[in-house]
């Protein structure tokens, strides 16, 4: 490797962009689903021009999408090894941490003791405390918050306690405070995988969330290629909220990404600054902004504007750079409910070298946890056997 080319990984997850049913898809309540497949069918079909000749329409049936018989990129279907069908369990996995046991989820909201614990934590009353789409939360408890000051208490089906105030209630800094409490005081059987800080502004009849979402996640319990490419010299470069799902353990230096397209900058200044190692980028608004809203345009539209930064990517990728797109998990549209749905995510990994050399793509299926495997035999050139997951990439 030499030093005007150094090599480097990047790893674009977008979010909530599943490609069918897990096996155990049932027991969450999720089987059928298939978030891209029936995006595609409800539109009449996408147009992804880089992602089908990279393989997409290879990996699953996809309206508008056809085969690539020359496809280029390995390309396939990432399962997960534990349980868990939300942000924080597909990052862990691609980076080769999987739990055993589920994190603890609250489905008819947070019992008294732990409401008592957050108020002391917090220092405020609470409201709503059950299981909610986080726009009806703030549209149905925002005018009482103002009144009373009580912050919105909500979760879902993923192991996740958000708290939504008024930025003319709390400053966005206050309420992150006020998360970061409550992170601390949700321990032992109470540790939930996040807790997430929801700013909102406006008048009633028209809040809208801010972009000062922060997630303070629970500490990966074991051991991650993050922390491995770490110990062999490779900077982890983390953009969006890559650091705050793993608590920071692991990364290097942190960057912008609260919208796709800040998200994507980020990684381009990054390739344009010559930065070395892994570039580590999750890409929210197909989740946060179309998915959970059930908007398939607005998807479908981020998929376009995507696959348009992934083909100047693609035209700017060296000899000795990686790239991988993949996912962390579902978010059917079609399914009955907001709340993200257990899936398979998708597979597409070239090598400058490769797109160079036209070499035709192979099918890769496995677990999620060989994406981080990969990255680690192509930047470390070592692999870790005591971590899931094996590379890819010879």
């Amino acid at each position: 490797m030499s030093a005007e080319a150094p090599r480097r990984a990047i790893v674009l997850v977008i979010d909530a962009c599943g490609v069918g049913a897990l096996p155990d898809a049932d027991a969450y309540g999720d089987a059928g689903t298939n978030t891209l497949g029936h995006l595609a069918e409800a539109l009449g079909g996408l147009r992804l021009p880089a992602m089908q000749a990279l393989g997409l329409g290879s990996i699953t049936a996809l309206a508008g999408v056809p085969p690539a018989a020359d496809a280029v990129a390995i390309h396939g279907r990432l399962h997960a090894l534990g349980p868990g069908k939300d942000s924080i369990s597909g990052h862990w996995e691609l980076m080769g941490v999987s739990v055993s046991a589920p994190l603890p989820t609250y489905p008819q909201g947070f019992p008294p003791d732990v409401l008592a614990r957050l108020r002391e934590a917090t220092g405020h009353e609470l409201i709503c405390n059950r299981p909610a789409n986080g726009l009806s939360a703030i549209e149905e408890f925002g005018a009482e918050h103002l009144r009373s000051g009580a912050l919105i208490l909500y979760t879902s089906q993923d192991s996740v306690l958000q708290l939504a105030a008024h930025t003319d209630r709390l400053s966005e800094g206050e309420l992150r405070a006020a998360c970061e409490a409550a992170r601390a005081s949700m321990s032992g059987e109470h540790a939930v995988g996040r807790v997430i800080a929801r700013p909102f502004r406006g008048a009633e009849g028209s809040f809208e969330r801010t972009a000062g979402r922060r997630d303070f996640a629970l500490a990966p319990p074991s051991a991650s290629y993050l922390q491995e490419l770490q110990d062999a010299g490779v900077p982890v470069h983390a953009v969006g909220k890559v650091t705050d799902l793993f608590a920071g353990v692991g990364v290097s230096d942190s960057h912008a990404g609260a919208t796709n397209a800040q998200a994507l900058d980020s990684v381009e200044q990054l390739l344009a600054r010559g930065a070395s190692g892994l570039v580590f980028a999750n890409l929210i608004e197909t989740d946060q902004v179309y998915g959970h809203r059930k908007d398939a345009p607005g998807f479908a539209r981020a998929l376009r504007e995507i696959d348009a930064a992934l083909a100047r990517l693609l035209a700017g990728l060296g000899e000795e750079d990686l790239l991988i797109v993949t996912a962390d998990h579902g978010v059917d549209l079609t399914h009955p409910g907001t709340d993200h749905t257990r899936e398979y995510a998708p597979l597409l990994a070239v090598t400058g070298a490769m797109i160079g050399a036209r070499v035709p793509g192979a099918r890769h299926d496995g677990p999620l946890a060989d994406v981080g495997a990969s990255v680690l035999h192509w930047l470390a050139g070592r692999d870790a056997p005591a971590l899931p997951g094996a590379s890819f990439i010879s």
